[in-house]
Parts: C-alpha cells; sequence; structure tokens
C-alpha cells in the first residue's frame, strides 16, 4: 500500500493562527469528498497550522487543488500568511491504523 502523503506548515500573520485554522478546516470538509483523499488533519501550535495529508496518488491531491471551492478557499487562506508558504514535506505514505483500505 503505497500512499502519497503531504505533511505541511503555515505561518498565520499575528493574531490571524484561529482564522486561518478555520478556513483548512472548512477545507478539510471539501477535500473529504475528493476522489482518493484518506486523511486531511488541522492542527495547530503557536502562530503555526499544520496540514496533514494523506491521498492514493499524487494525481488524486493535484486533481482536488482544481476545485472551485478549494481554491476559493486557498485565496481567502493567503492574505492571512506571515510570508510565502514553504514547500511542505512530500511522504511515501506505507501504511499504518485507519489507512488498511
Amino acid at each position: 500500500m503505497n500512499k502519497y502523503g503531504l505533511h505541511g506548515k503555515l505561518t498565520a500573520q499575528e493574531g490571524q493562527v484561529d482564522a486561518l485554522a478555520n478556513i483548512l478546516l472548512e477545507a478539510s470538509v471539501l477535500v473529504s469528498k475528493a476522489k482518493g483523499c484518506r486523511v486531511y488533519a488541522i492542527s495547530k501550535e503557536d502562530n503555526d497550522v499544520w496540514i496533514t495529508e494523506v491521498w492514493d496518488s499524487k494525481d488524486d491531491h493535484d486533481k482536488s487543488l482544481e476545485n472551485a471551492e478549494v481554491r476559493a478557499l486557498i485565496g481567502t487562506a493567503i492574505p492571512l500568511l506571515d510570508g510565502k508558504p514553504e514547500k511542505g514535506q512530500v511522504l511515501n505514505i506505507l501504511g499504518g491504523f485507519g489507512l488498511e483500505n
């Protein structure tokens, strides 16, 4: 079982971390319906919001970014960031609890 994984961090402007996290939580609802999405978890620490994603394939992930609602949320989130987002860590997910299928 090889899955496509991403783990990334977005740093919010001062006072904007909750707003950024809420946008990403809204995105999680949208991508939960996308083909191949297995995990889209949002967490926060200080001014950082962490996104952990597991997809059946990179292609499934990339296609999810074409969704107009997802793109709109990205546009809403960008002004809340403290600087440009850094490239997340790409992972080859081998398996684990909850990823049996």
